[in-house]
């Protein structure tokens, strides 16, 4: 491989952080800098998504070319993160462009329903087991947002279980322990409901119950003691702020089966998880959920969400009859723009595209380990499929506990690491995540990996 560290990397590297997070990015005098140091005086910190922030400034993206990012300096990068695990066909599918060129000569919006909604509704109904009926939004917030929604309605509950440092959009009740620390997450058997963000109403916790990712036996009776009040189960089968370490088949069928028994709704949120197979994260684990939340892939790059379920728990949205239990309108919803964008993307993702997303997955897993190996690195690959995420240790990891307890200084490390690799041409997540499009090759993995080590290199 080019740029191989020979000696490999020094002890310290593997026993305490010695990592610098500044002075390694592009020069001051770049173009990036330049609009930056303009963006500080319109935007709270020069900026409007935390998770793209980079510091002393942010690198402005000019345009996309198959799997690469150009920024407005020149400089290419492979992006293995997708926006953010949206962009599972990379730049420039050319179904989507001819899609999207086709619909901006006939409008971009309307105060009028239109045929893409109708057909983007029929993929998903098929490839999803549990789908019936569609709904569509803005993004994965708002799909999760409205499938709590719809659980309330159509229970009369009001409690929401989750799964304790999953996250799932920035929406105050599905915030709650998605950043808990070990003194405020409290004892394992009895999580405590902690605020995100600051200001959160102690209300707004009260009506969150916090699970035990992939512990059966404590979650099922935390739920059955809460079984009267509860309206839905949100669950995320391999959330990656946790860990993304994939949910256990025996903790998903406990989710099912008591759902059930207690009369409240199972919900999927299934956002990111969707780019897992062609009948997504449920068809893998072949445990139909009553709601779905989806977003993120089935636009095509761009901004939507939907919310999914059984023509029974959907009847809450319809409006032929009266006055619906749940009101849903929004400007943009179903766009067109997004909808045949999403047909096309849909369309082009086949199965075989999943397999050859699974293989690059399984490539870079298998090179980046043996790298680890060899350079004696204390380090591990969780995930599935397209997804996967780096960690700095080798602990057993099962849920969100075990991910914080086992990490110690492993964030900063990995935080550096993404810095690193973005000064080497590669751009993943501050938190390790990796994810790779149907644009790639084995030759792209392989490349993504020379990064890695040029960088673990550099960090030495």
């Amino acid at each position: 491989m080019r740029g191989r560290h020979a000696n490999g990397l020094p002890a310290p590297f593997m026993r305490k952080s010695r990592l610098s997070f500044e002075g390694t990015m592009d020069s001051n005098s770049s173009k990036s800098a330049e609009l930056y140091e303009r963006a500080k005086a319109v935007m709270p910190g020069g900026n409007t998504r935390h998770t793209v922030f980079r510091a002393p400034f942010q690198v402005y993206a000019d345009r996309g070319e198959g799997c690469r990012i150009i920024d407005i300096d020149g400089k290419s990068r492979i992006d293995a993160v997708g926006n953010f695990t949206s962009l599972i066909h990379g730049y420039g599918c050319e179904a989507i462009k001819v899609a999207a060129r086709e619909q901006l000569e006939k409008g971009f919006c309307f105060g009028m329903a239109t045929p893409g909604e109708v057909r983007l509704a029929e993929i998903l109904a098929e490839r999803l087991p549990s789908v019936e009926q569609v709904r569509f939004c803005n993004s994965g917030t708002e799909a999760v947002m409205n499938a709590i929604k719809v659980a309330r309605a159509f229970t009369g509950r009001a409690k929401i279980a989750k799964c304790e440092g999953a996250y799932h959009g920035t929406y105050d009740v599905v915030e709650t322990s998605q950043n808990a620390t070990p003194e405020t997450w409290g004892d394992a058997d009895s999580p405590n409901s902690v605020p995100t963000a600051e200001g959160t109403p102690q209300g707004v916790l009260d009506d969150v119950v916090i699970l035990p990712f992939n512990n059966v036996e404590v979650s099922e009776r935390i739920l059955r003691a809460k079984g009267n009040d509860l309206a839905g189960i949100l669950v995320d089968v391999m959330p990656n702020r946790a860990g993304l370490v994939p949910a256990s088949r025996e903790f998903l069928e406990m989710l099912r089966r008591v759902s059930r028994e207690l009369g409240a709704l199972l919900i999927f949120d299934e956002v990111i998880t969707f780019r897992l197979g062609f009948n997504g994260a449920q068809g893998r684990y072949g445990i139909s959920p009553d709601v779905t939340a989806l977003g993120k892939i089935i636009g095509g790059g761009m901004p939507v969400g939907a919310v999914a379920g059984t023509a029974e728990v959907m009847s809450v949205y319809d409006p032929s009859k009266g006055s619906p239990r749940v009101q849903h309108g929004g400007t943009f919803s179903a766009n067109p723009m997004t909808m045949v964008a999403g047909i096309a993307s849909m369309e082009a993702l086949t199965p075989e595209s999943f397999e050859h997303l699974d293989a690059l997955g399984d490539r870079f897993q298998e090179k980046a380990t043996a790298l680890f190996d060899r350079l004696g690195i204390e380090a591990q690959i969780t995930g599935l499929g397209s997804l996967r995420r780096v960690h700095f240790n080798r602990a057993q990891l099962s849920d969100f506990r075990s991910t914080v307890l086992a990490g110690g200084d492993g964030a900063q490390k990995v935080a550096a690491l993404a810095k690193a690799l973005f000064d080497e041409g590669v751009i993943i997540a501050a938190n390790g995540l990796v994810c790779f499009s149907t644009v790639m090759t084995f030759d792209d993995i392989d490349e993504i990996v020379d990064a890695f080590e040029r960088a673990l290199a550099k960090l030495g």
